[in-house]
Parts: C-alpha cells; structure tokens; sequence
C-alpha cells in the first residue's frame, strides 16, 4: 500500500479501529466467569502503555485479586467508544485533551481523574541507519527522508501524532514534511512502520523506543517543542467493578509507578 497521505483511508481506518475496540471489550467481558456480581474492571488505555500495563495487571493479580480486562488502541478511538457507551471502568489516556473531551461528556467519575505519568517523544530510525542527531530548527529532515515518508501517528487525532505535530512546527520543520507523511492508527503502528523498513524515520514516544530492539533513538525532543505528555487516568462514571477504584490507586501507588519507569515511563 502507498504510504502517502490519505485522508479518506486514515478516517475510515480509524473507524475500524474504534469498532474493533468495543469489540474486543465485549469478548473479553463475556468470557471472564461471571457469578453475577464482576470484580474485574475493564481498563480501555493507550496503545503506548501495553507492556508496562500488563505486567502492573500481573503483578496486581498475583496480589490476589481479579485481573483486570485491558484493551489497547489509539486514544482518540477508546474516548469515542466510552462515548459511545463501551463496558469499561478505567481510561488510561496519552493526553489530557481526549480525557477532557470524556469528562465534558460527564463520564468520568466525579474527583477519580489524576495525571499518573509522563513520557518524550524522540525521532527513530532502523537500527543500524543513522548516527545521532540534534533536534534543532537546522535539522535537515526532509533531505533525510529522500524518498521515504515520516511515519507518526494520525496528527489530527491521536496523540502521539498530534504531539510529533507540535514539536515539528515549533523547530519550523512541519512545512517540509507535511506532504512526506505516513500517519498510521496510533503510536505502535507508526513504529511498526519503521522497525519493517517501510519508513526511513518516525516520531514515538521514547517508551516505544524502549520497546523495540528494530529500532534505533536519533534524538529526542526538547520538552519545550510539545505540550507536556501527560497520561491522565480516571475511573468512568459508569463503572460498575467493585474493585476498579482500588486497581487505579494500585496503578497511582510507588509500586506501580516503580514498573513504569522500567519501561521508560516518567512521573508527570
């Protein structure tokens, strides 16, 4: 498939996303065993925080409790699907623009939202490409692409896309890449991208990086070039586990926050 822009199969992909986000809670919740009275939450959260939150879920079931339902997707596709009305307990968001949009729904619970972490955004390559590189308005990106495309995620909606945006029109590269994009369904579809070779460079967050043995960090950019990443974390209004409040402290507390900064998570 061309890796040039499409905005028609972008939106349309993203419709598929967001179906197959519900979809997949539905499963997941019908095939837990159910006595009639579910303790397990369903947490929908950010695609970038699989690996660091599935082993907090682990180690929060070795603890003796239920473990929780989680389901992974761009940020923009699991607030459409709250909104939408999908079975889940816990919003794990990559930014508080779309965990404002949920509250402004009233679907957060009220005085259960807190900022837990934070994250960088970095420029990647394929391990074994490119030396390291300042991220300054000299940097020459577009010359670096030659005829390949940056792979981020959606810049209009999702956002790790949506920060790669900020940082690259802040240094004034925006205008010489725009057209040489590859948006991709969130985060670690746009690193897929690079890891495969299909692009010669993309902006992730630096936990993705973390992540994957493909690919290789040029350079991270300054705090200054983006909004703050922050990942806001609320229990929904509509929550129905009894044990969804306890398992978001559990993610808030030094043990939890001790597992996310081994995958390269901040404190906000």
């Amino acid at each position: 498939m061309d890796l040039g822009v499409n905005g028609k199969w972008v939106k349309w992909l993203s419709v598929v996303m967001a179906v197959a986000v519900i979809a997949f809670v539905v499963v997941q919740w019908r095939s837990q065993p159910d006595d009639g009275n579910r303790s397990w939450p369903v947490v929908l959260a950010a695609a970038s925080l699989q690996q660091a939150l599935e082993e907090a879920a682990d180690v929060w079931a070795a603890q003796g409790h239920a473990r929780p339902v989680l389901s992974f997707a761009a940020t923009s596709a699991l607030a459409r699907q709250i909104e939408a009305g999908a079975p889940a307990d816990l919003f794990f968001s990559a930014d508080e623009d779309w965990m404002d949009y949920v509250a402004r729904k009233n679907l957060i619970a009220q005085g259960a939202r807190r900022d837990v972490l934070g994250n960088r955004l970095v420029l990647i390559a394929p391990r074994g490409g490119e030396q390291p590189q300042m991220l300054t308005p000299e940097l020459k990106l577009s010359a670096m692409l030659g005829d390949g495309r940056l792979a981020i995620a959606d810049p209009d909606t999702v956002p790790a896309g949506k920060y790669a945006k900020a940082a690259l029109m802040s240094l004034g590269l925006w205008d010489g890449v725009t057209d040489r994009l590859a948006p991709a369904e969130n985060v670690r579809a746009a690193m897929a991208l690079v890891e495969r070779g299909q692009a010669p460079f993309g902006i992730v967050y630096a936990t993705d990086a973390q992540a994957s043995s493909k690919i290789y960090v040029i350079g991270i950019f300054p705090p200054d070039s983006h909004p703050p990443i922050r990942y806001p974390l609320a229990r929904l209004a509509q929550s129905s586990s009894p044990d969804a409040e306890a398992f978001r402290r559990y993610l808030m507390s030094d043990e939890a926050q001790a597992i996310f900064a081994q995958y390269g998570f901040e404190r906000p």
